[in-house]
């Protein structure tokens, strides 16, 4: 049974015999980098970076599923990068915006 099932994924039309499985596989290095920039500060995020690679992630997961056949592990890993890089730019977001109105009203409740 396994043997059936790993001879089907190998040989087929987006498995590891062609580069519609190793492009998206190596695809992961970005996701993961963007899993390893959690722990950094907010203010060393890049927001035309996370725009593009959330871009990156919607427009080749729809892709993913458009095409025959369908390449699910390029769906994944588009997943992958949209969600990472929407929580970098949350971080960023919240940090740049929201921590500045939180600082105003405590120095606005300061002066009173």
């Amino acid at each position: 049974m396994a043997a059936s099932k790993f001879q089907a994924l190998w040989n087929h039309p987006a498995g590891p015999k062609t580069i519609h499985f190793w492009a998206p596989t190596f695809k992961w290095g970005i996701s993961i980098a963007n899993i390893a920039d959690f722990a950094k500060p907010p203010e060393n995020i890049s927001y035309p970076q996370q725009i593009v690679v959330t871009g990156t992630g919607v427009i080749w997961s729809r892709y993913s599923l458009v095409v025959t056949p369908k390449n699910w592990n390029l769906f994944s890993v588009s997943v992958g990068m949209a969600c990472t890089s929407i929580y970098q730019l949350s971080r960023k977001i919240q940090q740049d915006y929201l921590s500045e109105e939180e600082d105003k009203t405590a120095v606005e409740g300061n002066l009173v």
